[in-house]
């Protein structure tokens, strides 16, 4: 819990880029939360490196949240920090093949701005929600494509607020659906990625025909966090959970989706247990079928009831 004098500390000197006690739902894409103690909007890279600087020398635990995507935040809320970079969003083109973007930049922005440039190689993204960050941080892809492969360096600044040399792609544990053994507290904020030029119109029929194909097979029209499950070796988990009979289950407003089976949505007024009970149910299910123990993709912030997966 942050104290008093902590956030008298933190409202004095960051103003008006810090508030307190702010409900996380309206933040994560599922739109279910409960409040962290306070949450800074850093203005730029500057500003960021003074947030975590003050937050280190109070010892004050601090979370990075981008988009809000790929996470179930309980009701009880964070005891702690979050920040939110949705304002390092600069993205430039810097040599040929490749663009310089910061981790706050959404992928609607870093496909409008690889349309107008004509560079073609990060379409891939079209189809995936949330920032560079959170596609960093979970090496998101879309199955022939994944961050890995178009990745030349990543930024960090550590827990200090000191900003890193840039870390390069061979120096770095991309994993599924995770990017491995960044130093604990520190924040990813740019990435160099690789691209290549192309016919503007080309890019732009490759990212309609992935946002089509999204369209057609995703729940995007209410809120949901994005996949719930990790695939296993040579399978899908949307597969397998319809299989075993609980595509449109639901506990409370929370409903596996009816469109792809691997998304829970919110149809409004779902708590962050109901959407647990629901991953539970699925896990249960589908280890009950085939044996197969389902990992999830979606983090699990804060507490929750039952056991944690």
């Amino acid at each position: 819990m942050i104290g008093p004098r902590a956030r008298l500390i933190l409202e004095s000197t960051l103003a008006e880029r810090v508030e307190f006690d702010v409900p996380l739902a309206r933040h994560t894409s599922l739109r279910i939360g409960g409040p962290a103690d306070a949450v800074i909007t850093p203005r730029d890279r500057k500003d960021l490196s003074h947030a975590l600087a003050i937050c280190a020398q109070h010892d004050l635990p601090t979370r990075t949240l981008g988009a809000g995507f790929n996470v179930l935040v309980g009701e009880d809320g964070l005891p702690e920090v979050v920040l939110r970079l949705k304002r390092l969003r600069a993205i430039e083109y810097v040599a040929p093949d490749a663009i310089s973007v910061e981790t706050g930049a959404s992928h609607a922005t870093l496909t409008r701005y690889c349309v107008d440039q004509g560079l073609s190689g990060l379409e891939f993204g079209a189809g995936i929600p949330g920032t560079i960050g959170g596609w960093l941080a979970m090496n998101a892809g879309i199955g022939v494509r994944e961050m890995k492969d178009v990745v030349r360096s990543i930024e960090l600044m550590d827990r200090l607020g000191e900003l890193s040399p840039p870390i390069a792609r061979d120096d770095l544990d991309f994993r599924y659906r995770e990017l491995a053994g960044l130093p604990e507290g520190s924040v990813l904020v740019g990435a160099q990625l690789q691209v290549e030029a192309s016919e503007r119109s080309k890019v732009q029929s490759e990212i309609d025909r992935l946002l089509a194909q999204r369209q057609a097979t995703q729940p995007i029209d209410v809120p949901s966090c994005g996949s719930v499950f990790r695939n296993p070796p040579g399978d899908y988990a949307g597969r397998l959970i319809e299989a075993a009979g609980l595509k449109g289950a639901r506990e409370g407003a929370a409903e596996i989706s009816r469109v792809h089976a691997n998304f829970i949505v919110n149809h409004g007024g779902a708590s962050a247990r109901d959407v647990r009970r629901l991953i539970d149910r699925a896990r249960a299910a589908v280890a009950a079928e085939t044996g197969i123990e389902l990992e999830t993709e979606v983090q699990l912030i804060g507490s929750f009831e039952g056991d944690s997966l």
